[in-house]
């Protein structure tokens, strides 16, 4: 069983998506995965995407309202292809603004969710700063969600693990996977929560070859490499804070 399963295993899931689509083809194997163990899993979408990532809706002559309300729909179908919770903020993109606002609205998810284990983007995107920025406030609102004199509802928060899922061009965000998920048992959900969104099908193909070539780098690492065919999807992450044990494995 993989760190990331293990963790899961005592709680609930948290991803913090900039736009509608980024939790389906970054984390949906992550996601399906704690849902099919019965463990909570919830995203939050920070915008839904209206701006930037729906180039096809503003070519067919769309209006921005029109969009939002087109990606909402399909990011809820594909949470619940994939069974987990939707919240959206709807607090716009490109750009997305960066608040205090916003990171207490996280504070409080962190508090009511207590999460074991929270996804979100990388700090280094050239192509896309909303993705930087998502992370930037995920990453905060954890930090302030654990101090026990922040002024919000709740329990003070642990200290969940948080993993960068992949970006859609690692080499130039400089993304150093050291985690390798096996999602083989639910790659049907991934896939079908992918198809819920015709807003970016481009992305279908992308993600599917993406998968079997992280498929084929776990079972490498998990060894012996015996050089045979292999049929594992998988999902990278990268994690940001030290891994606490009692002994090394």
């Amino acid at each position: 069983m993989t760190e990331a399963a293990t963790t899961a295993d005592q709680g609930a899931l948290l991803v913090v998506s900039a736009h509608a689509g980024d939790f389906v083809w970054r984390s949906g194997g992550a996601i399906a995965l704690a849902a099919s163990r019965g463990q909570r899993a919830k995203v939050v979408c920070l915008s839904y995407g209206e701006r930037g990532e729906s180039a096809k809706a503003w070519l067919a002559g769309k209006k921005l309202e029109e969009i939002k309300e087109i990606r909402r729909a399909e990011a809820e179908a594909a949470a619940a292809a994939l069974g987990a919770e939707i919240e959206f903020f709807d607090i716009g993109d490109y750009p997305l603004p960066e608040s205090h606002e916003t990171v207490d609205r996280l504070v409080l998810v962190y508090r009511e969710l207590q999460p074991a284990v929270v996804l979100t983007h990388t700090l280094v995107d050239p192509y896309n700063g909303d993705h930087p920025a998502a992370a930037r406030m995920a990453l905060q609102a954890r930090i302030l969600a654990q101090a026990i004199g922040y002024e919000a509802p709740g329990e003070p928060l642990g200290a969940p693990p948080v993993f960068s899922f992949e970006p859609h061009q690692s080499e130039q965000c400089d993304f150093k996977p050291n985690l390798l998920l096996d999602i083989t048992a639910v790659w049907e959900a991934k896939q079908a929560a992918m198809k819920c969104l015709p807003a970016q099908q481009h992305m279908w193909d992308y993600y599917t070859d993406l998968a079997k070539r992280r498929g084929v780098q776990l079972k490498r690492n998990a060894g012996p490499n015996l050089g045979l065919a292999v049929d594992t999807r998988a999902e990278a992450f990268f994690r940001h804070f030290p891994q606490t044990t009692g002994e090394l494995s």
